[in-house]
């Protein structure tokens, strides 16, 4: 059994390598509402504006060096500026 200390330190070690949001492989998102670690879940929340994305089709967290952390394929069209909440779950396999 994993303690829940070391997840807590997994999740806070995976909040800090995220330096950026990329959607569609083109807009950078770096300036996050919330980007916190609770009970092992990195939350990250953010705006994506209308006036620049109409249609999510790729997000991407990336690191400092600009390297891919995680990639998801999407559908999410945007008819105003939408509010995104993400998050990521560390837990023991088994």
């Amino acid at each position: 059994m994993i303690t829940s200390s070391l997840l807590n330190g997994v999740s806070g070690y995976v909040n800090g390598r995220i330096a950026k949001v990329v959607i569609n492989g083109e807009f950078e998102i770096t300036s996050f509402k919330v980007k916190e670690v609770t009970d092992n879940v990195v939350a990250l929340n953010y705006i994506v504006p209308v006036a620049d994305v109409n249609v999510v089709s790729l997000i991407e967290l990336k690191d400092s060096k600009n390297q891919v952390l995680t990639s998801n394929t999407v559908n999410i069209p945007i008819a105003a500026d939408q509010m995104m909440l993400h998050t990521i779950t560390v837990k023991e396999a088994g």
